[in-house]
């Protein structure tokens, strides 16, 4: 063993540091920086620096603020070994007879790299022994330990792309935008033709979105919950007894801890006809401390131009609007990295023309909002480079991480890994569900602005000229002659008055012409129903043609209508049960990751207990909305039809369950009550037996029965006339 003595030292006393000024000047500036600076200093003498000089100097600056930070760690971790005999002296004081201590480096049992120096000193490996327990850490934010240097390139190269993807769909937000219009949400005051012309916009895009958004709302959340489990594989009373664990603990999570989840599901179904793309982002929440699934718009969403879907995307870029305090917050539970964050106010069009269609504006407290950037991406980080398990050489393969910037500042505040720890392959996490109104020709959907929005706008322009007519109609305009005097001429007359006017020579009805202005348009008005017709047809709301229809119609027809009339919404419905599908199972994947192995937790009326390994390949999460039903109108037709096609043949049919199908539904609850569960048969006497077979009720043999003496009875009674007589009773009874 060897022994060093480390002698301990005063601390030294606080930094104290004088202001200074730097003034920024161009040619244009420089006559009146030149007065400016003569009358503060006096003498014109300063020392010029061009930029990129001083990008150099705060790089340097930031360097050394890094080398005391860790200095600073290094004194904090060391210096309570060396202090053997009492508490720490408060800072600048001397440490007194403290100074002559000794301690054994060896008994210091820690990875931190000494090197023993000539003269006896030591040098220690601070900065090694950080990277490699963050690299061990699979969450680790790997923005701490990076090179200033490597996070200001990687922040300028992802930025830089960021701006790219979003010039490459400019087209699809102005499309986007223009088409909020249609909604009809502000009247639009018009000059044009004429001072007063209406501004109305017709309802039929509004009319489409809300009957779907209150339709999908009901199916896609239901009051019960919207989960529901299968097993994988074989069927054990232990795995069942998982299954209905899992199902109850997701229902309450969603319906009652997260309290997100009804109001962004239903944001979202009011967005997604609207632009035909809408996401939700699942992922734990730090400072909530639990699982988060926020609606995430379409336009804060981006994507490479040549992308076809998430999970092939080679780069997805979030925007994130977040209050300067909620940063703040982040940084202080090291989530982000210690930073300076500037507030970023600008808006794009899309988020203006949202606020403008509310009727809000900005005020002096929205500027405190920070845009941070969230890009889901693969890297080859100088330090984390993806070696061959072979040879252990370096690949050059990317690997998958997810880099959060500021864009004011156009800082790095956390890169950390989005693979699972163990995964040979790298596989990304997923964190976002796409939900799609109609697959588009790229990554974005469409939705009924991109569809319908030609009729929208045709309807609306049709309705203004209808209104318009009508009231150049009503309130006729024209000539007058040049002497004519009217009383009060700017005034309109009011019903029942009569005003005094000044016709010099002739009659009044020579000196003034009206413009011979026609009542409105009966081809406009066909026209209107013909274009408002084509636009409710293809937004589907079949509830319409089903409930129209002739109710004793053959079933059949029944079908081919329901069909006919669903084709549109049966297919959107399954698009969305299939992201709903997928956002179940990131859930699921978030809870497996976030609960201890046993998490017991109450509900009303009962104590439940899930267990973190109940979420594992044999139990699959899927929305308990059924992809081939959307509404309760279709549901009800389906289970009439059934209840038809029972009637027409009770004795092959169910007609206790197609009842039962009915009562479901239409909602009802506590069906046993109303619809009790029939007794089943019992034994009888081979006389009752008899009786029934005339009329052709079936006949049930029982175990416990006396079967000869049936049989005898049976066979007794088929000799008789009524018996022989009649061939469907003879064959019941054999």
């Amino acid at each position: 063993e060897v022994e060093r003595k480390i002698p301990t030292q005063n601390r030294p006393r606080p930094v104290s540091l004088n202001d200074i000024h730097f003034y920024v000047v161009t040619e244009d500036t420089f006559e009146a920086f030149k007065k400016r600076f003569e009358k503060e200093n006096g003498d014109l003498l300063f020392y010029a620096m061009s930029v990129r000089d001083y990008e150099t100097l705060a790089l340097n600056m930031a360097e050394i603020k890094r080398f005391i930070e860790q200095q600073k760690q290094v004194i904090v971790y060391y210096e309570p070994t060396s202090l053997i005999d009492g508490p720490i002296p408060s800072q600048g004081m001397p440490l007194g007879g403290l100074t002559d201590q000794e301690i054994d480096v060896e008994e210091i049992q820690d990875p931190t790299e000494i090197v023993e120096e000539e003269d006896g000193s030591v040098v220690i490996n601070f900065e090694d022994m950080l990277s490699e327990q963050l690299q061990a850490e699979p969450d680790a934010n790997l923005a701490e330990i990076l090179d200033e240097r490597v996070l200001m390139d990687l922040s300028s190269e992802l930025v830089g792309y960021y701006e790219d993807d979003k010039g490459s769909r400019q087209d699809w937000e102005d499309s986007y935008t223009e088409g909020l219009d249609l909604l009809g949400i502000k009247y639009e005051s018009r000059d044009e033709p004429f001072r007063g012309s209406s501004g109305v916009t017709h309802p039929v895009i509004a009319e489409a979105v809300t009957q779907f958004q209150a339709q999908a709302y009901k199916e896609l959340l239901p009051s019960s919950g919207p989960v529901r489990t299968q097993i994988v594989g074989a069927s054990t009373p232990e795995v069942e007894s998982q299954s209905q664990r899992v199902q109850e603990f997701m229902n309450f999570q969603i319906m009652n801890v997260m309290d997100e989840y009804d109001p962004e599901m239903d944001r979202l179904l009011f967005y997604l006809p609207l632009a035909g793309s809408a996401f939700k982002k699942i992922y734990f929440d730090d400072i909530l401390d639990r699982a988060v699934s926020k609606f995430v718009p379409a336009d804060d969403l981006l994507v490479p131009y040549n992308a076809t879907d998430l999970s092939s995307a080679s780069r997805v870029t979030h925007v994130i609007r977040m209050n300067t305090n909620d940063v703040r917050k982040n940084q202080a539970a090291g989530f982000y990295r210690e930073v300076d964050i500037l507030a970023y106010g600008d808006e794009d069009e899309v988020r203006q023309k949202e606020r403008e269609l509310q009727g809000i504006e900005r005020s002096g407290g929205d500027d405190q909002d920070c845009t941070i950037l969230e890009v889901h991406t693969d890297l080859d980080l100088p330090g984390f480079e993806h070696v061959s398990p072979i040879d252990g050489e370096e690949t050059g393969i990317k690997l998958p991480y997810i880099v959060t910037i500021d864009e004011g500042s156009q800082k790095v505040l956390a890169v950390r890994r989005n693979w699972n720890e163990g995964d040979e392959y790298y596989r990304k996490v997923q964190y976002f569900s796409h939900y799609k109104f109609l697959p588009g020709l790229g990554f974005y959907g469409y939705g009924l602005l991109h569809m319908i929005g030609g009729l929208g706008r045709s309807a609306t322009s049709i309705l203004r000229q209808l209104i318009d007519a009508g009231t150049l109609a009503n309130l006729p305009a024209g000539f007058k002659a040049r002497g004519i005097r009217i009383r009060d001429a700017d005034e309109p007359l009011s019903p029942g008055e009569f005003r005094d006017i000044d016709v010099p020579g002739g009659a009044l009805r020579e000196s003034i012409m009206p413009l011979p202005y026609k009542e409105p348009s009966q081809t406009l008005m066909s026209l209107l129903g013909f274009v408002v017709d084509a636009g409710r047809r293809f937004a589907a709301i079949a509830d319409l043609q089903v409930g129209d229809g002739n109710q004793q119609a053959a079933v059949g027809t029944t079908v081919a209508l329901l069909e006919r009339g669903s084709k549109v919404m049966s297919a959107i419905h399954k698009r969305l049960h299939y992201a709903q599908k997928q956002e179940f199972r990131m859930l699921a994947r978030v809870f497996s990751e976030s609960l201890p192995p046993m998490y017991p937790y109450s509900v009303y009326g009962a104590e439940a207990t899930i267990k973190q390994a109940d979420f594992d390949e044999r139990v699959d999460v899927i929305p308990v909305s059924d992809p081939n039903i959307f509404s309760m109108s279709q549901r009800l037709a389906l289970a009439q039809t059934q209840l038809q096609l029972a009637q027409s043949n009770p004795q092959m049919h169910n007609l206790h369950e197609a009842f039962r199908r009915i009562y479901q539904a239409i909602g009802v609850t506590n069906i046993e009550a109303l619809l009790p569960t029939p007794q089943p048969p019992q034994p009888t006497d081979p006389a009752i037996e008899n009786a029934k077979s005339i009329i052709q009720e079936a006949l049930q043999a029982f175990p416990t029965q006396d079967h000869d003496a049936h049989m005898t009875a049976h066979i007794i009674f088929m000799k008789t006339p009524i018996a022989a007589s009649s061939p469907p009773v003879f064959a019941l009874l054999q």
